[in-house]
């Protein structure tokens, strides 16, 4: 067989070596009630047309994000991505091999990641940026082990009240085995700060999320300040980059470490993925970070070319010298990313960082004109809070009736939140896009 080409001598033998007598026997240790017994009940085949035209009625029952008004967020945000970009990363130059193992063969691929961490490094205002990770969540759980390393005997990391709950659940399912201790805060707007109470010397890192899931905009220079204080670090997250084309980035507010999502750059919604992690910190601490630095040198003649400067993960090194064993990152999205990050320079994304936050104003003021309807983040860039008067669930179920998708109910994220509604606004949304919104809400709140 094309796919199963062992027969049943060669399993035989395999089983003699093992020590088993059958396949059944090496799964003795697996609850009976786990085991399915016979066949799934699946078609067995289908032709390409069949399967083709399954597949097509199955996508249909999806809504793209631009089918109608959207205003839904959460850590994955719909901006306008320039056709150039999904353009100039099919070409041959950046189609490479997973991983650029030989990078004599991949100078446009190593080119794009050189270019990517500066312009990482930059947004973020950091000394040093990788060359991507896998998400925005998986970066945040790989700075937290990064901060127990560096903060040597200290095992404690405290999260805020406003990270990303899914961020919080990947940190805590990456630390667990790891004998790190969480303090993690419940999930609710306007308890950031809480984070500072009791903050100690057994305490490596504090992580702080801005803008946070609520939409907030925070002052990191006390975090950093506290942090410091007790000689723990401050690490910053985000989910939205564009913010920082209007608000101060987390290095120039005292940030040892910056970890967040690129997606909104270059990168489209594409239904969860795969989105683009963001990785930077302070250049003292570069040893210890994860994944992967791409560096600029020169060859025998003396022309510039690229190579893998630090490789810290076991892939590459003794497992016991690794940093970390993370494996993977999207090659693709970052190379989108840093297209994008081009074509937009400082000066486009600036003017449409402004354009975000006009658009989330003008949104906001519709909406709390509202009666019921309260504003509950009063600093944020394009994504806000609010508390609705009735169930926002089923306020968000009657929108998504009317053709509107407006927002995240925080109920889907934490618990105890029933009556927020999470809101996004970007350069993507019309005045009739807005005009459609309070209408939908005006009649789920009737």
């Amino acid at each position: 067989m094309r796919y199963l080409p062992l027969n049943n001598n060669d399993r035989k033998a395999m089983l003699d070596v093992v020590g088993v007598a059958s396949v059944d026997d090496l799964f003795v240790d697996v609850p009976k009630s786990a085991i399915i017994d016979g066949l799934i009940d699946v078609p067995t085949h289908k032709t390409e047309a069949e399967v083709d035209a399954y597949l097509t009625a199955m996508a249909a029952k999806s809504r793209a994000a631009g089918a109608g008004p959207f205003f839904i967020g959460g850590g994955a945000y719909r901006h306008h991505i320039p056709a150039t970009v999904d353009h100039l990363i099919q070409r041959s130059e950046f189609l490479t091999a997973y991983t650029p193992y030989q990078p004599e063969i991949s100078q446009g691929t190593l080119q794009v990641l050189f270019e990517f961490q500066t312009q990482v490094a930059q947004l973020t205002g950091m000394e040093v940026a990788n060359a991507s990770m896998y998400d925005g969540s998986t970066a945040c759980a790989e700075a937290a082990l990064m901060a127990c390393r560096v903060v040597r005997k200290r095992s404690k990391v405290k999260i805020a009240s406003g990270l990303h709950p899914h961020y919080t659940a990947t940190t805590e399912n990456q630390c667990r085995l790891q004998g790190i201790t969480l303090d993690i805060a419940d999930c609710a707007p306007g308890k950031d700060a809480e984070i500072l109470d009791g903050l100690d010397k057994d305490v490596a890192a504090i992580i702080v999320q801005s803008p946070n899931v609520f939409g907030e905009i925070l002052d990191l220079e006390p975090y950093a300040e506290a942090a410091h204080a007790v000689g723990a670090l401050l690490i910053a997250v985000f989910t939205e980059p564009v913010a920082f084309g209007a608000i101060k980035s987390p290095g120039e507010m005292g940030a040892d470490i910056v970890v967040g999502e690129g997606q909104s750059i270059g990168v489209g919604l594409n239904f969860g993925g795969p989105y683009v992690g963001l990785f930077a910190c302070k250049q003292k601490l570069v040893r210890q970070m994860p994944g992967r630095v791409c560096g600029e040198t020169v060859d025998a003649n003396g022309e510039r070319g690229y190579v893998l400067t630090l490789s810290t993960r076991e892939q590459h090194i003794r497992r016991e010298k690794a940093t970390s064993n993370i494996c993977t990152n999207s090659g693709l999205c970052t190379v989108a990313f840093s297209i994008h990050m081009t074509l937009l320079g400082e000066a486009g994304l600036r003017k449409l960082a402004m354009i975000n936050h006009e658009k989330a104003c003008i949104l906001t003021d519709k909406l709390t004109a509202i009666d019921g309807v309260e504003l509950v983040t009063d600093t944020f860039f394009n994504e806000f809070t609010l508390r609705l008067p009735k169930n926002a669930s089923d306020v968000v179920g009657d929108m998504v009736e009317q053709g509107v998708l407006g927002g995240l109910h925080a109920s889907r994220l934490m618990d105890d939140q029933d009556d927020l509604l999470i809101v996004c606004a970007t350069e993507t949304n019309t005045d009739a896009d807005m005009d459609a919104f309070v209408l939908a809400l005006e009649g789920a709140l009737s």
